[in-house]
């Protein structure tokens, strides 16, 4: 067990509630982990748990109303516009239930169930820690009772597929507890063989009630005592070391997953697995139990590490500050105290989050990520294609976690299909389409309501990470099976343009700037708009992303032509009558002036077209917007403006910003103001209710104030690596080692008293690129496989380019 306090989440009490837990994952099996005394509960996930179904959720001639939608527009006449869209242009059916479709088509990502034990203990307890171990992705709870010293250690083994928990004492036969598996709705339980709990149902497909069908099974093993299988649940008497083993399967069938049509046998599979002598060389007997936890567990770590231990990150300071705990350290930084520590274990957190919840051949991580102790979880626990699914696969690359993308990267495959139905339902366009939500089982409609559901930009911002995917592995084979997803995109939108009368610029119709409301001249305020700023903005990255992509792999010439033309008659940034970067194609009033969503600074990120050094004007523009939106928001939205303050090269700022991120969450109901926000106990993000992208939003703002990188079609120029490029007072010595740029380069980085000490760079491929610090820029050559030392004295030596 690791004893570095900066990489352990720890505390002095039991959690009394979800968002104190502790959670552990192996990306398709979760748990969270209370640490209770004399009745402790785990709550358990499978990522595939879900409600409803697949269905036709385009309405059948859509695009016959398309033209008249884009003639009231062009009129200027939104508001009947948007009463058209409403009336014609959303989904058929219920859609996403407006965030509440556990019985709908739509579904509900839903929780398992949980894992409940009731252990016989007399008299109080002391001494009592509960730990979760980012090292080893291992928890941990110790306490005395009765003078004797017990532990509960647990962890979720990918290799082995089961969630591993062993329960322990110092004294010879002093464990005993109860153990039983249950969930809110659809479940029931019986005994099985080996005298294992089975608990098995199916779920509501929003039609007949007859969905997905799921299993997950208990088994204990012990070399002393007794274990007892019955109705009432298990039961361990009198041992010294109990293993305790839970398994879990679904039959869904989609782009990812185990896609096994028996869950029953899938999940027996995996416990016979979990319980054969395979790596520790003994039979299946629980006399074996010590081995086969040992084997199970060294398993489990060093599968974890490979990915976990590419990046280290150092804060000197605050290192007093980690022997208290953590819901203690984000009480003092609140009131204004300094934990530097902290701000690293938070981005390990954050790092820690990913490889639990998304793992090459499995779902990507949903708003919750894999956890989630409800039938109704907030938003449905889908994936929204309007910043928060994205957000939750920004640390992916830079953080040096490039594999765990893959979930991600198949579900923009997998909207193909469905989202190409939808293009010529509703556009009668080429290519596919996404619009604001989406699901396992392939949702690409519009959504319920024209205030959200027309935002037709999905699929651009989905676009993106087929990009940044290349542009930090320079994977050219990947290259070739991501460009035929890019390009039929690109078509979709060559497709759905049209001009706005104004000026001719080429603009989405009809859209919406995500989730914001705009205010006429007349006073009413609309949703429903043309090109808003974040859609060009869009349309620029992905048609650029289409050329550069078509140059590499030498095809499509035609095709590159008509983006590069379709692409300059964009309609461009535009800097509003108060000098702030303009929301929409006119200078409209904002119905929320302070809106959580920042959408038309998506060019300053995660689009890099607006930078203080190449475009200073919109910089300054969209630093105005920022200002005038204000630092208060819901915690993804903080964890946004962290980096967008990097973006700017405001270190202090963006520090400040991580300090609003990390301050204790008041509030748990749902809540769009930002009241509340901040983080919970167990360092979950707060929108509030919790939700995942805070967390690794936050965790990719700082990799963006240590190292940022640029790689655009147009610029001609090699990469181009800014090394601490938003470096906080407050960070004055510290390292960081294994983050990633565009590029393929790998970069360490010393600093100290706020001054570079030396960077190394290790390409992945031999090439040419610009490195930056402190304003000059010089141009190295790499070498494949060859590491490259810099100190400061090379900006000062060399020419500025």
């Amino acid at each position: 067990m690791s004893t570095q306090p900066d990489l352990r989440l720890w505390y002095a009490q039991p959690a009394t509630e979800f968002t104190q837990a502790l959670p552990l994952g192996n990306g398709r099996l979760g748990a969270m982990v209370f640490g209770g005394v004399e009745q402790e509960r785990l709550v358990l996930n499978e990522n595939s748990v879900w409600s409803g179904s697949r269905q036709d959720a385009d309405r059948p001639g859509a695009h016959q109303s398309l033209g008249e939608i884009r003639r009231l527009l062009q009129q200027g006449r939104n508001i009947e516009a948007q009463e058209l869209v409403m009336n014609a242009f959303t989904c058929l059916g219920s859609g996403s239930g407006h965030g509440r479709g556990a019985s709908v088509p739509f579904g509900c990502y839903q929780t398992l169930g949980s894992l409940h034990l009731r252990f016989q203990h007399d008299g109080a307890f002391e001494d009592y820690v509960r730990q979760l171990d980012l090292s080893e992705a291992t928890s941990l709870v110790r306490y005395r009772c009765g003078g004797v010293t017990f532990r509960r250690e647990a962890f979720v083994s990918a290799p082995d597929q089961t969630i591993v928990i062993r329960i322990w004492a110092d004294r010879a036969g002093s464990v005993s507890f109860d153990a039983a598996l249950d969930r809110p709705e659809r479940f029931a339980v019986e005994p099985a063989a080996d005298d294992q709990l089975l608990m098995s149902g199916q779920l509501d497909n929003g039609v007949d009630g007859k969905g997905l069908r799921y299993a997950a099974r208990l088994r204990a093993l012990s070399g002393a005592g007794t274990v007892h299988a019955d109705e009432t649940g298990l039961h361990v008497r009198g041992a010294d070391d109990v293993v305790l083993l839970v398994t879990a399967a679904t039959d869904y069938r989609g782009f990812a997953g185990r896609n096994t049509d028996d869950p029953l046998a899938a999940s027996l599979a995996d416990m016979d697995r979990a319980c054969s002598g395979r790596r520790h060389g003994g039979g299946t007997t629980a006399a074996m139990a010590p081995k086969i936890y040992a084997a199970l567990r060294e398993a489990h770590v060093a599968d974890y590490r490979r990915f976990f231990g590419r990046v280290s990150l150092t804060l000197e300071g605050g290192v007093e500050a980690s022997a208290r705990p953590t819901n203690e350290r984000l009480v003092a930084v609140a009131r204004g105290g300094s934990d530097p520590a902290l701000m690293a274990l938070y981005f390990q957190y954050g790092r820690y989050l990913l490889i639990s919840s998304s793992r090459p051949g499995g779902l990507p991580a949903n708003l919750q990520g894999i956890w989630a102790d409800q039938v109704q979880t907030p938003w449905n626990g889908d994936w929204h294609l309007d910043i928060n699914v994205q957000m939750n696969y920004w640390p992916a690359e830079a953080c040096n976690l490039s594999e765990l993308h893959e979930p991600m990267l198949k579900l923009i495959e997998s909207l193909q299909e469905p989202g190409a139905r939808t293009a010529r339902a509703y556009y009668n366009a080429r290519g596919w389409v996404a619009h604001v939500i989406t699901n396992p089982w392939g949702f690409t409609s519009p959504g319920e309501h024209a205030s959200w559901g027309a935002t037709v930009s999905g699929s651009s911002w989905l676009c993106e990470h087929l990009w940044e995917h290349y542009a930090f592995t320079l994977d050219e084979a990947y290259l070739r099976w991501a460009y035929p997803i890019l390009a039929a995109a690109g078509r979709f939108y060559l497709d759905m343009l049209i001009e706005e009368p104004r000026h001719g610029w080429l603009v989405t119709a009809p859209s919406n700037s995500p989730e914001n409301a705009f205010i006429l001249p007349d006073g009413r305020g609309a949703y429903v708009c043309m090109g808003p700023t974040i859609d060009m903005q869009q349309l620029r990255e992905l048609f650029g992303n289409c050329i550069r992509a078509s140059e590499i792999l030498g095809v499509d010439a035609e095709f590159r032509r008509e983006l590069s033309d379709t692409r300059r008659r964009l309609a461009p940034n535009q800097v509003g009558p108060d000098g702030r970067l303009q929301e929409w194609l006119e200078p409209y009033g904002e119905g929320d002036p302070h809106h959580r969503h920042c959408s038309h600074m998506y060019g300053l990120h995660p689009y890099d077209e607006i930078t203080p050094d190449e475009t200073p004007e919109l910089a300054a523009a969209a630093r105005r917007s920022l200002e005038a939106r204000g630092d208060a928001g819901t915690g993804w939205s903080l964890a946004w403006k962290v980096n967008f303050r990097a973006r700017l090269g405001e270190g202090d700022h963006a520090a400040k910003l991580l300090g609003d991120l990390l301050s204790p969450a008041g509030d748990m109901a749902l809540n769009y103001s930002g009241g509340g926000s901040g983080s919970y106990a167990n360092l979950f993000c707060a929108h509030p209710p919790f939700q995942i992208d805070g967390n690794f939003g936050g965790s990719a703002g700082i990799a963006e104030m240590l190292l940022q990188s640029r790689w655009r079609h147009e610029s001609g120029h090699p990469p181009l690596v800014l090394l601490l490029p938003a470096l906080p007072a407050a960070w004055a010595g510290g390292s960081v080692r294994g983050l990633r740029t565009r590029g393929a380069v790998t970069v360490d980085i010393d600093w100290r008293d706020g001054r570079l000490v030396e960077a190394r760079l290790n390409a992945d491929r031999s090439g040419p690129v610009r490195v930056r610090y402190a304003g000059q820029t010089i141009c190295l050559t790499l070498d494949a496989g060859s590491q490259r030392v810099i100190g400061p004295e090379e900006f000062i030596s060399s020419p500025a380019l």
